[in-house]
């Protein structure tokens, strides 16, 4: 899942985009509410958390502007302690939940993965193919009801391939939700990764077929099982 920070406070920004990629999000970070507004309107991410006070544009502005363009993305927003009006504000322009600043980041992690087990619009968080499950909100992976040991990497490739299952990947929109802004993925990282990924599932049946010069497809399960290949 990929989640966008929208915060002035350099400090804070680099604590909580660290925190959260170890859990295994894809996390991006912009520092002003112009910035916030453009990125918005130009990607998709599975939630905001959205500072209050941005420069440029505020941020009860940018969440204005996010809802008028019809978007149900998960929002929670971050104000401080005393800004009881900004918070009223916010809920009543859409956000979904907020903070007051300081915060715990144990609390903070929790509210995220609420946020996003919820979704825009609700849905199931385990995605089921075949043998193998992925619980997005635990960032966890099981074949045949065993855990598997999959790195971020992995687990974001694999949740990417599953949302996909039948239809075909290409490696430029693998790099675009496994990378975050600045960070530099080859595409030759993304073959090793998806090497390392296919040795730990293609065991069971679960198969990535790969088509030369395009991409990558989760094939679709067949009515009777069918032997590894």
């Amino acid at each position: 899942m990929r989640i966008l920070i929208a915060e002035d406070d350099s400090i804070l920004a680099d604590g909580l985009t660290r925190s959260l990629r170890q859990t295994g999000y894809a996390v991006d970070h912009v520092a002003t509410g112009l910035a916030a507004d453009s990125a918005l309107a130009a990607q998709t991410f599975d939630l905001l958390i959205l500072d209050l006070g941005l420069p440029n544009l505020s941020g009860l502005e940018v969440l204005r502007r996010l809802r008028a363009r019809h978007s149900h993305l998960p929002v929670l927003i971050l104000t401080a302690a005393d800004s009881i009006d900004e918070r009223v504000k916010g809920l009543d322009l859409g956000a979904d939940d907020y903070m007051a600043k300081p915060f715990a980041l144990a609390e903070l992690e929790a509210r995220v993965r609420a946020l996003t087990r919820r979704g825009p619009g609700g849905g199931a968080t385990v995605i089921q193919h075949g043998p193998l499950s992925f619980d997005q909100v635990g960032r966890i992976a099981y074949l045949n009801d065993q855990m598997l040991d999959l790195s971020a990497r992995e687990l974001e490739l694999l949740e990417v391939l599953l949302l996909r299952t039948g239809r075909l990947v290409s490696k430029e929109q693998l790099v675009d939700h496994l990378c975050s802004w600045g960070e530099e993925v080859s595409n030759n990282a993304i073959e090793v990764y998806m090497h390392r990924l296919r040795k730990k599932i293609e065991s069971s049946g679960v198969r990535i077929a790969t088509i030369r010069g395009l991409g990558y497809c989760l094939e679709k399960l067949s009515a009777s099982p069918v032997g590894a290949a």
